[in-house]
């Protein structure tokens, strides 16, 4: 389920993208491909109608993404923590004091 919601997530990330690309702004940016007078949109041509669609895909983009942290949290109810077996674990042993040998002891010079 979670899977259907990430691909409608990036494909809502794109159509956002794109309408918020074709937006007239003072630089004109992608809105200069769009015509200019286009009568489906109404007198104001595309500005209100493309203003509108930002506001509702960005609505649910922002949906979308609430759910998604829904289904991510339901899916992982376990931290990744609590799924070691502790039993398999192998405790490395800290090594023994490597044995020193006695340094040699001088010789005893002999009593005359």
């Amino acid at each position: 389920m979670s899977v259907l919601f990430l691909i409608l997530q990036f494909v809502l990330a794109v159509v956002i993208t794109i309408a918020v690309l074709l937006q007239k702004s003072s630089s004109m940016g992608l809105g200069a491909y769009s015509g200019s007078n286009e009568s489906l949109f109404g007198a104001k041509g595309p500005a209100g109608f493309l203003a509108k669609f930002t506001f509702i895909v960005g609505l649910l983009f922002i949906l979308n993404t609430l759910v998604l942290g829904y289904f991510y949290n339901k899916d992982m109810k376990r931290s990744l923590v609590d799924s070691v077996d502790v039993k398999s674990l192998v405790i490395p042993q800290s090594p023994a004091a490597p044995a020193v040998p006695e340094a040699p002891s001088a010789p005893v010079p002999a009593a005359k």
